[in-house]
């Protein structure tokens, strides 16, 4: 620990996902002097292009629009003061179903053990105190946040790293504040149907199952303008219809479950580093 600072990494699927879940805890962290370490797996080439066009619509180009969004990634992880961006490069797998599901190169179709052994060297390289990725269904049933989280979770097998991990999450009281506040902006929101219980994972937790809660109002702000970045994406980024102030209520607390610890550190807990300074 003496010759090497504390670190985090972030372990996301797409440009711009950064900064939804982790944009507070990675500024914030780099604000009090962490290494922050942010892995990219994927590189958004099915995100919209020009003009809000979508994959397989006249205009879209994959490839342009895959250039266009690590611009976007870099300026956003400049205002997060990212302090090392690390891109695997694998095609964007889009949504469950799409038939860039099982295109050669993308994320969903590449071999578990291949892009773990490829995250496993960063990790080595890295080697992160706190590891942060998605949980086993990707918080919302995104091929590649499954896949995120399924590599994420074999390299830290094959390395042993990180003192702590953790899983990104929602309280269900905020994801019922969010739907309101998405109604009220004329946004359509559909309110969970108790009778479709089995058919697929709700989103977020229970409050009492979150593990750890942490403030990051302060850096509202730079969240914000992370997001704001990714400014080819602002159909899909509802969060920048609410301007700061709006945002910062929502989203100025960062919300994850523990799942791995060799600190004992006790729960719940406010900070990712709890325990290991």
């Amino acid at each position: 620990m003496a010759d090497r600072p504390l670190t985090l990494m972030a372990v996301h699927a797409h440009p711009d996902d950064e900064a939804t879940g982790t944009g507070g805890v990675l500024r914030r962290y780099a604000a009090e002097g962490i290494r922050t370490v942010l892995v990219t797996c994927t590189d958004g080439s099915c995100g919209d292009g020009p003009g809000g066009a979508k994959p397989g619509d006249p205009g879209h180009d994959p490839g342009a629009v895959a250039v266009m969004r690590r611009g976007e990634l870099e300026a956003s992880c400049d205002v997060l003061r990212v302090g090392h961006l690390e891109l695997l490069g694998y095609a964007d797998s889009g949504m469950m179903g799409w038939p860039t599901n099982s295109a050669p190169g993308s994320f969903w179709s590449t071999p578990v053990d291949e892009a773990a052994a490829r995250l496993a060297e960063l990790m080595l390289r890295y080697q992160p105190d706190v590891v942060v990725t998605y949980d086993e269904n990707g918080f919302y049933g995104h091929p590649d946040h499954i896949q995120a989280n399924r590599i994420t979770m074999a390299a830290l097998s094959l390395t042993g790293m990180a003192s702590k991990v953790y899983w990104t999450t929602a309280p269900r009281s905020m994801m019922k504040q969010f739907g309101q506040i998405m109604r009220e902006f004329g946004t359509d929101w559909e309110e969970p149907d108790p009778s479709d219980a089995g058919e697929g994972p709700e989103i977020g937790l229970p409050d009492e199952e979150i593990t750890t809660w942490v403030d990051t109002t302060e850096f509202g702000s730079q969240k914000f303008d992370a997001l704001a970045a990714h400014a080819s994406q602002g159909e899909n980024i509802f969060f920048l219809r609410m301007g700061k102030e709006r945002f910062t209520q929502l989203m100025g607390v960062e919300t994850f479950v523990r799942v791995h610890d060799t600190t004992g550190a006790p729960l719940p807990e406010t900070d990712l580093f709890a325990g290991l300074r």
